[in-house]
């Protein structure tokens, strides 16, 4: 969990460097996939220097198949953020959870716990409350295009936790798909980014950060419960982007994002202790 709370915070500041580099969003999406290719490559490329028990790049097909849904979920992303409203992606994209705890009980037969219900349920109530005044106002078309992250992102995790395998890698060889399209994209429209250096600190850094520790996260917890950290861009990127840009945020938005970050925390802790407390019963059983 503290892996995966590390990947969810860092992803939390993605779009905020997306705006603050002005540009078109090929030419972003481009420079931001083929930075964090090119920085995802340079760490395996150490890592297998250290130790050859470095992850795999692709794990069989299982890796295939997650590299293909988070390359079209990047594509799905930069869409989406160059055609709707901040509050409308952000709110579609935490059905992120809904989606893993839908397709990890239909396909793995992982029915999400009581307390994971409840949690789940607090947290969509709190985006509801955030983005309840700006629903509807952004373009029909990135609207689809959040949405179609949220559930290519959400299967990457399904399958990540069907396969049991590392994946963290994974996600970053993903961004070579995006990355092409990108490249015949800008060569028919142009290139045009003002501020490049955000996006190169966010390739060569916060994605491969973000990514890896997402990606790898399905080995240890389940989907749902992956998924739910996803939710901690909804509440933060809106008070970065009020930092940064003097966007302060609607009073909806702070008890939105409150009832969130208390649900956040309060499954955590009990996630927690509830391992602990399974820990304790097999060693009852099982004493060494």
């Amino acid at each position: 969990m503290l892996l995966t709370a590390t990947g969810g915070l860092a992803l939390t500041v993605d779009i905020p460097l997306i705006r603050l580099a002005q540009g078109e969003s090929w030419s972003i999406l481009m420079l931001r996939t083929g930075t964090t290719f090119i920085a995802g490559l340079l760490i395996w490329a150490v890592w297998r220097m250290i130790t050859p028990r470095a992850p795999q790049l692709l794990p069989g097909r299982a890796g295939l198949a997650v590299a293909a849904c988070y390359g079209a979920g990047s594509i799905t992303f930069i869409t989406a953020v160059f055609n709707t409203s901040t509050a409308n992606l952000v709110f579609i994209l935490a059905f992120t959870t809904m989606f893993s705890a839908l397709f990890s009980w239909i396909f793995l037969g992982e029915r999400p716990r009581p307390a994971t219900f409840l949690a789940m349920a607090a947290m969509v109530g709190g985006v509801l409350i955030i983005v309840g005044d700006s629903v509807g106002s952004g373009n029909l078309f990135g609207d689809f295009m959040a949405l179609c992250s949220a559930a290519l992102i959400a299967s990457a995790i399904t399958i990540s936790r069907a396969s049991g395998k590392d994946m963290g890698f994974t996600a970053l060889v993903g961004v070579i798909l995006p990355f092409v399209v990108a490249v015949a994209m800008v060569g028919g429209s142009g290139y045009r980014v003002d501020a490049p250096w955000w996006i190169l600190f966010n390739g060569a850094v916060v994605m491969p950060v973000s990514f890896f520790c997402l990606a790898t996260g399905p080995k240890y917890i389940s989907g749902p419960e992956v998924a739910m950290f996803y939710l901690l861009e909804t509440v933060l990127a809106p008070i970065w982007v009020w930092l940064i840009f003097a966007e302060a945020p609607s009073r909806n938005s702070l008890i939105g994002g409150t009832i969130l970050i208390s649900a956040l925390v309060a499954h955590s802790i009990w996630q927690v202790r509830e391992g602990r407390r399974r820990s304790a019963a097999a060693m009852v059983r099982h004493p060494a």
